[in-house]
């Protein structure tokens, strides 16, 4: 049985934000709003976060894992996205010059970042160095050299963790699978180049070794395969008596009905298990993304084609496509869909809901389930649309970027204006 057969019914409100509700007339409502409002007033493709689940989420992540715990910039950052996670006591982690100047745009102390990436350059970390960033990953032997090169310019001590790879492999896509021991990321346990970091460091005066960090993947949905993890590091990390680790994120979320995943609260409670038992010392920290900012958004189409292919299938064509959500393209990744102003019926039907760049692999759900009868102009959503959307966007095809709102308590707010065909054409210098 496939999936539009088995899940007809009307969407689950386990895959919406926390505060969508159902209105008089069958609509959705996010933060108080009607979708549909929402769209009409900043037109589609949209971003729809939930502020108010967003910043729950951040709660419980501080609640469950920890003082030191950061927010993945990279499933979505902007500069209000930054400024919530500060406000909500995290700390937060950039991986690149880019996502560094939006922290401090964002006025985040530079004590609560931590900086990440495998080929950070002399000017990233530079730039990091002289805003007083709290914690460098460093990822290469060749990294250590950059930063006691600048020391050697300016004597400046960066406090920093080793990425190690454990050589455990994460059940999830190979593409986002870091921890094996063929990895571009961190410095390999099982070949000795862990240990030979550790004795660059102690040597190195332009650094201070204060932990071991670790990450084997992103929508990783066995908890297991994190303790497996932290078996193996911290076998490494705690006779060097350093006074953190990081155990890094990838915690999986559901993005259709078939799937479930643990909550933070969840993987918290299964890491301090595993840390107990292990005898773990050092501070633990982690670093969760997608499970903060997945579940928080919808993204909002038009419809603009229909397309019967008798006994064949039904494309429904929108505004949107992998433009602003690859993962589809990029991993096959699951979605489904539902139209906001009939939120409570059932969906009978079965069509391929595709986007408008010119791209066979341009599929957005493969199997999606909608309700009867519609039409274009009609409006159509995808759920769990809040990471690795818009931080994934591209402008192929010359087609914009959609803008991003959060809504919350009968209150909606840019956060990130659309951009225009103007936009573009302002790079073009020939």
């Amino acid at each position: 049985m496939n999936q539009s057969e088995k899940f007809n019914g009307p969407i689950p409100l386990s895959l919406l934000p926390d505060s969508a509700q159902v209105g008089s007339r069958g609509e959705l409502q996010i933060g108080g709003i009607a979708v549909d409002d929402l769209a009409n007033e900043y037109g589609t493709p949209l971003f729809i976060y939930d502020e108010d689940h967003l910043r729950s989420r951040c709660r419980e992540a501080l609640n469950s894992l920890g003082s030191g715990t950061a927010y993945a910039g990279k499933a979505f950052l902007c500069a209000a996205m930054a400024r919530l996670v500060t406000e909500e006591g995290l700390h937060l982690d950039v991986a690149s010059e880019g996502e560094l100047q939006t922290a401090i745009a964002a006025e985040v102390p530079g004590e609560r970042i931590v900086m990440h990436g495998n080929n950070k350059s002399l000017d990233e970390l530079s730039l990091a160095r002289s805003y007083g960033v709290g914690r460098v990953v460093v990822d290469s032997l060749d990294e250590l050299h950059r930063l006691q090169r600048l020391h050697d310019q300016d004597g400046i001590v960066s406090p920093i963790l080793l990425r190690v790879t454990p050589g455990v492999e994460a059940h999830t896509h190979e593409y986002v699978s870091t921890g094996q021991n063929d990895s571009k990321f961190g410095f390999g346990l099982e070949s000795g180049a862990a240990t030979a970091a550790v004795e660059e460091c102690a040597a190195n005066p332009g650094v201070d070794l204060v932990g071991i960090h670790q990450h084997i993947g992103s929508q990783v949905f066995r908890v297991d395969s994190f303790a497996r993890a932290l078996e193996v590091v911290v076998g490494f990390s705690e006779p060097l008596g350093l006074p953190e680790l990081s155990v890094g994120g990838g915690l999986g979320v559901a993005y259709v009905e078939s799937e479930s995943a643990p909550s933070i609260t969840e993987w918290g409670e299964m890491l301090r298990q595993a840390c107990d038992s292990l005898g773990v010392q050092a501070r633990v920290s982690a670093e969760p993304g997608r499970s903060i900012a997945a579940q928080a958004a919808v993204t909002v189409y038009s419809i603009g084609t229909i397309k019967e292919l008798p006994g064949i299938r039904t494309y429904i064509a929108v505004d949107g496509g992998f433009g602003d959500n690859p993962r589809p393209m990029l991993y096959g990744s699951g979605y489904t869909a539902f139209v906001p102003s009939r939120v409570t019926e059932a969906r009978n039907t079965v069509a391929r809901i595709v986007g408008k760049h010119c791209e066979s692999s341009d599929v957005i759900v493969r199997e999606a389930s909608l309700p009867e009868n519609l039409s274009v102009g009609d409006f159509l959503a995808t759920p769990v649309t809040g990471a690795y959307g818009y931080s994934m966007a591209s402008t192929y095809n010359r087609m914009p970027r959609p803008p991003v709102i959060f809504v919350s308590k009968g209150e909606s707010r840019l956060v990130i204006r659309g951009e225009s065909v103007e936009d573009l054409m302002t790079l073009d210098i020939g």
